[in-house]
């Protein structure tokens, strides 16, 4: 009966350790995972310029310049074209907003990438091929809630273009510039009209008359109005900038053709035709809120425990939806070690001064991964508690045996035995099964980490999947062995159990010797 309660403590101090290696090697696996499937497709820099107060990056325009540049700081193996934003993604009237990210398909590495992430098992046909501006790869979270299959055509809604439409047809529910801004613009007119002299032959202002419109002008253009309103004050000021200027007479010079043009300008201002111009506003809108035809290529496997992007599209395409035209956000920089990138961005940093703002990949994902290393932490306190209660479990066998051997501890101790070789008895005998217990226990782990995938295969067939491929993005759950990690296991495991045992040494040895004997 003594023995089984031994066995019993052994084996709970085995799943203990067990549990905490297995659990510890999957979060390790899928964090390294994770990882290899996010620097597959993300920067490991983004080097962007630097946004002016709270705004955002400002679109890069000479990024094939800036990339050359990059392609010379150290370590940089590749310096591509970065774009990531919204659409809306419209499959038969289904529609969701959506992220994407465009791939320079000039980089074998970004494409290298798509294709390690490419769901062959469920969508053996899918294709990381790109081309350059029709096709998409979609992550099988979005094909699982859209019904999408490779082949598909999906329809991309520019969240930009939603601005640019609500933007107009606020515009022609506004009254006509003049009368909108009738104060500014009867005072604009009255200067138009009152400020002009003639100088040998010439329409002239000088400095004062010149500011008194121009600045006025160039502030009201700011303001919500018709596209066809705008135009006529952009050609006012496109006037006043090729005048010709007197820096000495102080004077504006305008040929009757200039003046000409601004009286013209400011007649149709002064008298416009609404339903026209609303006409000419909404007819504008057509090729704004025109959508983007993708046909789907591939379906990479998503994960619920990271967040990666919807779509990825080609760059030219990914340029159209964020409206940038030849522009790009930023440049995307792959460094021959990913984990080098906060070395180099500060040496980098340097290098290209104050204008330039880098972020790293860590910076990008820095809550995902605190996320993960808090859920880490927390499941070492939880589970730590199971080999605790093997502990107590343990104690609770030792103080039987001390019960059960006080005959012979009162027989030794009336042959001399000190109290330390008392202690030491029972005391070794915790630390044996602390010793087995946690040897034990990291060896099935690591058995079980080895046949993970038959044993879920088996749960599988069962029909109970706790790790199931959709929520996870693993067909078999990843897990990586940490030697030194699963050491400390093992070695906090026996430590407990050693302590555990101690304490009824403790008061094994306390005992008296002719009571004790008394009972035999």
């Amino acid at each position: 009966m003594l023995s089984s309660f031994t066995l019993i403590s052994l084996v709970g101090v085995m799943l203990g350790v067990l549990v905490l290696v297995v659990v510890m090697a999957v979060y390790a696996g899928m964090e390294r995972q994770v990882k290899g499937r996010i620097l597959g497709f993300t920067p490991h820099i983004l080097m962007s310029q630097r946004p002016d107060g709270f705004t955002e990056s400002p679109p890069l325009q000479d990024w094939r310049e800036a990339a050359e540049k990059a392609r010379k700081l150290p370590r940089v193996q590749a310096a591509t074209a970065y774009v990531s934003d919204n659409v809306i993604i419209d499959v038969e009237s289904w529609q969701r907003p959506v992220m994407f990210r465009g791939i320079d398909t000039s980089d074998p590495a970004q494409v290298e990438g798509i294709r390690a992430m490419l769901d062959m098992q469920g969508h053996p046909e899918s294709s990381a091929d790109l081309g350059i501006d029709d096709r998409t790869v979609v992550s099988s979270i979005l094909a699982e809630q859209l019904g999408l299959r490779v082949g598909d055509t999906v329809r991309l809604y520019s969240t930009r273009n939603f601005e640019e439409v609500m933007r107009a047809y606020k515009a022609t529910e506004k009254p006509p510039f003049r009368e909108e801004h009738a104060e500014a613009w009867a005072a604009l007119k009255k200067a138009l009209e009152s400020s002009w002299k003639t100088d040998r032959g010439a329409s002239v202002l000088d400095a004062d008359a010149f500011n008194a419109i121009y600045n006025p002008l160039l502030s009201l253009m700011g303001e919500p109005m018709r596209k066809p309103e705008n135009d006529l004050l952009a050609s006012i000021l496109r006037t006043m900038d090729a005048s010709e200027n007197d820096q000495a007479a102080k004077l504006s010079r305008f040929t009757p053709e200039q003046r000409e043009d601004i009286r013209a300008a400011v007649a149709a201002l002064d008298s416009p035709d609404v339903e026209k111009m609303d006409g000419e506003t909404l007819k504008g809108l057509k090729k704004i809120v025109l959508p983007k035809e993708a046909v789907v290529s591939g379906i990479y496997q998503a994960s619920q425990m990271a967040v990666t992007p919807d779509l990825f599209v080609p760059l030219t395409l990914a340029q159209d939806l964020a409206g940038l035209d030849d522009a790009v956000q930023g440049i995307a920089l792959r460094l021959d070690d990913a984990y080098a990138a906060e070395e180099v961005a500060a040496a980098s940093r340097a290098v290209l001064g104050p204008d330039w703002w880098l972020m790293t990949w860590g910076d990008q994902f820095q809550t995902f991964f605190a996320l993960i290393n808090q859920q880490r932490v927390m499941m070492y306190f939880a589970l730590s508690f199971i080999v605790l209660v093997s502990a107590f479990s343990m104690m609770a066998v030792m103080f039987t045996v001390t019960i059960q051997k006080r005959r012979e501890i009162g027989v030794m101790k009336a042959l001399g035995a000190a109290p330390g070789q008392i202690v030491r008895v029972f005391l070794y005998q915790g630390m044996l099964l602390g010793l087995l217990g946690a040897v034990l226990g990291i060896g099935l782990g690591r058995l079980v980490i080895h046949f993970r995938g038959p044993i879920q295969g088996l749960f599988r067939s069962l029909g109970f999947d706790p790790f199931s491929a959709s929520f996870t993005g693993f067909g078999v759950l990843p897990a990586h062995n940490q030697p030194g990690e699963q050491v400390a296991i093992g070695l906090m495991a026996f430590v407990l159990c050693s302590l555990a045992a101690l304490v009824p040494a403790f008061f094994a040895a306390r005992s008296d010797a002719a009571k004790s004997l008394r009972n035999l």
